[in-house]
């Protein structure tokens, strides 16, 4: 079996600058790790491997400092990895992040499953996946809380839907995103580390795409343009009140009336 995992590096602090023109945050730099959804996605490619002998590729688009969380994710288990980095491709929204990770996948290897996280912390939109998988024409499976049963030819899952969990079985290749939680994501091993110091990370630019019309890549190819952009406004504002519980329970009605809370 042949497994694909998207992982994604992703700010690790609030405070990131936010270029003024595009209106998309400036990366380069920037203290970063591995976002978190896709720790589950990797434990889930991971307890896959062991149970069934796959093999588990790990593919990322970004700036060369991305390759952090390649070797991070060579640490936990990992057998090859590999980055798509252009210039070209900056500035991208889910619709050509989708679009170049699935051209790189055609470029990269030829996965059974692809699995990746639910959604990404500096977006949260959750359609990344999904997209990608159609761009692939494959099938694919959101929200999966739970694998069943995985043999030759299909992929049994189970899905969190709005009012139900329900079982779905896909065939391969296909595309799941996983729920936090699904597993508990494992530590990054120093053996491992050591084990996989010699291991080469590919690295695909534009040209190295089937296509290369750049008009499908980065700001050229995001159909969705930002309007605005900013930080969060930290707001430590607070007061302390006194008195009997007759006092207090109106001045909570009074401050959520205020706030229109209610």
């Amino acid at each position: 079996m042949e497994i694909l995992v998207c992982i994604k590096q992703v700010p690790g602090t609030t405070q990131v600058e936010i270029d003024a023109v595009t209106g998309v945050l400036k990366r380069d730099g920037v203290a970063s790790k591995m976002n978190p959804y896709d720790l589950y996605a990797l434990e889930s490619a991971m307890i896959l491997k062991e149970k069934y002998g796959a093999t588990v590729n790990v593919m990322t688009m970004g700036p060369a400092q991305a390759e952090r969380i390649i070797k991070e994710a060579f640490m936990m288990g990992a057998d090859r990895g590999a980055i798509l980095s252009d210039r070209k491709f900056a500035g991208s929204d889910v619709w050509a992040t989708a679009y170049t990770l699935a051209q790189g996948t055609r470029k990269f290897c030829k996965p059974d499953v692809i699995i990746c996280g639910k959604m990404t912390t500096d977006g949260d939109t959750a359609q990344v996946g999904p997209e990608m998988a159609e761009f692939l024409d494959m099938p694919h499976i959101a929200n999966v809380l739970k694998i069943i049963e995985v043999t030759d030819a299909h992929i049994t899952v189970e899905m969190d839907m709005p009012q139900t969990v329900e079982v779905a079985r896909v065939k391969f290749p296909c595309l799941i995103t996983v729920e936090k939680g699904i597993f508990q994501p494992r530590l990054p091993s120093y053996k491992l580390k050591k084990a996989t110091a010699h291991f080469n990370i590919q690295y695909f630019a534009l040209k190295d795409l089937e296509d290369q019309d750049e008009m499908k890549y980065g700001l050229n190819g995001s159909p969705t343009q930002v309007k605005r952009i900013f930080p969060p406004i930290g707001n430590d504002a607070h007061e302390i009140w006194e008195g009997n519980s007759d006092i207090l329970t109106h001045q909570i009605f009074e401050s959520l009336m205020r706030s229109k809370f209610i």
